[in-house]
């Protein structure tokens, strides 16, 4: 790992269709799905595809008031975050706590994937919502 940062994990894309992004990704741009799981208590549908060198995360919004639903609402539908791997999330986030850089998330929490995740505020990485992953 170079850095704090390690492999670009996955690219988080907000979809209005899950069920029409799974077939644009998956059955017209050839990516392989590997999984989808639903979190009712984000309001949260999830895919996830393998794309060869990194993953896709498609998230649609279960509910209106959900985060992904906002953020549609808001910019429309496209990248919404991207997430690195970390080792040692906690270290890194108080390495990045301390250069200034604001964190959404005060303590990791799991993911969809169940590994212990943290985002960090775009105001503090130039518009753009940068997620960390503990491998």
């Amino acid at each position: 790992m170079h850095g704090r940062l390690g492999k670009l994990e996955h690219i988080g894309i907000a979809v209005r269709d899950l069920e029409e992004a799974k077939r644009l990704y998956g059955d017209v741009l050839g990516f392989r799905l590997t999984g989808e799981k639903e979190l009712p208590d984000r309001g949260l549908r999830v895919a996830f595809l393998e794309t060869g060198n990194t993953k896709i995360e498609l998230l649609q919004g279960m509910t209106p008031e959900s985060a992904i639903a906002r953020h549609i609402e808001k910019r429309g539908p496209g990248i919404q975050h991207l997430c690195f791997s970390v080792d040692d999330i906690r270290r890194v986030m108080g390495e990045l706590k301390a250069d200034g850089v604001e964190m959404i998330d005060a303590e990791p929490r799991r993911g969809a994937e169940g590994r212990l995740v943290a985002f960090m505020h775009p105001r503090s990485t130039l518009g753009v919502l940068l997620e960390l992953e503990e491998k």
